[in-house]
């Protein structure tokens, strides 16, 4: 044989030490290739370092915001694609659980360095926005564009009907600590009803997380069944969407750029959220805008497009786990573990939000229901849900900032 061979080990490397370093460099540019041409999205990875460098120089408040908000678009999709490989490799129980944890990462990452600066409120309106963007958003436009050329679509009517009951429990967990405030009589033990409320809050958000923990163990272990055609389908619709031959990566690459992706959304999203109170000021909107309409579409946008084009391919299915699905993880995995997280870094963050806003999720939650609840779609019900969001973002544009919210 040759001596000038390289030989190949089961990672794909070369097993000279001189040839290794090639052959990693090599291997890295391939992976590269795919990642970067993973996602329609990634062409806005152009505004990552503009973001940064207006956000290290403390330039324009409002151009650091813009180019930030704009470069956490394609880094959420990095994160989303790294993490689907990553969870490839892991089989199907522990896959599922690196998908169902780090599905929602960016939110994740905007909020703890929201709460960490003290914007209870910003981290408290993205949650309810995020809630709202995949119930009303990204369903509507699921149904809009699924179902334009289609009498009807369907979709798995029993795993509709347990989602719905898991987002009627989201909504009370809200709704309790609302009523529980607004039922009490305002004078001076307001800082003992505070209190109470706190506590309560981070009792409800233990409790959310045990469901959320046991609604895991339903979806992939005692009733995987229900859910194992959309893990099926997944690969092949997406496959389609890309029109490229697969490529797997491996998992010290996918392990290489969820971290530089988690790293580069950390950084932006520092700088997006210093300048938040300099937006406030110099444009007039509110922080409850900005947290409840702005901020979801950054880390939703990958799932947004994902969603809407997997029902044009009629796999209503996989569109409605993935819109529904990232409700329920903002619901009963992230809102409850930044109250956890702000009662670790001794921040009052709890699930008292306003009346309004809660009155918002509850009707919100109300049409969602009866739209997926007999397990078909059309394209007038996208239409319903896109016209109940366009309103609930209109009302929010002229709501005022009340600086008495919050614990």
């Amino acid at each position: 044989m040759d001596q000038t061979t390289p030989l190949l080990t089961p990672d794909g490397l070369h097993d000279g030490s001189n040839n290794q370093r090639v052959s990693l460099y090599q291997a890295f540019k391939v992976d590269l290739h795919y990642v970067l041409f993973s996602s329609p999205l990634n062409i806005l990875l152009l505004f990552v370092p503009l973001g940064l460098v207006w956000g290290h120089f403390e330039l324009s408040h409002t151009w650091t915001f813009v180019f930030n908000f704009l470069a956490i678009i394609p880094l959420a999709a990095i994160l989303a694609y790294a993490t689907e490989e990553l969870a490839e490799k892991a089989g199907s129980t522990v896959g599922g659980l690196l998908n169902a944890t780090l599905g929602n990462a960016v939110e994740l990452i905007v909020s703890v360095i929201a709460l960490k600066e003290g914007q209870v409120r910003i981290v408290q309106a993205s949650m309810l926005g995020s809630l709202l963007s995949n119930l009303l958003l990204v369903l509507g436009f699921c149904f809009i564009f699924g179902g334009w050329n289609r009498m009807q679509q369907t979709f798995n009517q029993t795993a509709a009907q347990t989602m719905s009951s898991l987002l009627a429990i989201s909504c009370a967990s809200l709704l309790i600590p609302a009523a529980f405030k607004a039922t009490l009589p305002t004078g001076k033990e307001d800082n003992l009803i505070d209190e109470k409320i706190l506590e309560l809050s981070r009792g409800t958000s233990i409790i959310l997380l045990l469901v959320y923990v046991l609604f895991l163990y339903f979806q992939l272990g005692s009733h995987h069944e229900l859910f194992e055609q959309q893990i099926e389908e997944t690969e092949e619709v997406l496959s389609e969407i890309s029109a490229k031959p697969p490529h797997t990566l491996s998992i010290r690459s996918s392990m290489s750029f969820l971290l530089g992706a988690t790293i580069l959304v950390s950084l932006c999203a520092d700088y997006l959220v210093g300048t938040i109170d300099g937006i406030v000021e110099s444009t007039g909107l509110s922080k409850t805008f900005i947290g409840l309409i702005l901020i979801p579409i950054v880390g939703n946008a990958a799932e947004h497009v994902t969603s809407v084009m997997v029902a044009i391919k009629d796999k209503m299915d996989l569109a409605l786990g993935v819109a529904i699905g990232s409700s329920l993880q903002i619901a009963l995995f992230v809102t409850p573990f930044m109250v956890l997280v702000g009662w670790a870094i001794d921040v009052p963050m709890t699930l008292n939000f306003s009346t309004f806003e809660t009155a918002i999720l509850f009707v919100s939650i109300l049409l969602s229901n009866y739209l997926i609840l007999d397990g078909e779609s059309n394209w007038m019900e996208g239409v319903m849900s896109l016209a109940m969001y366009t309103l609930i973002a209109l009302a929010f544009y002229y709501y005022p900032d009340v600086e008495t919210f919050g614990a």
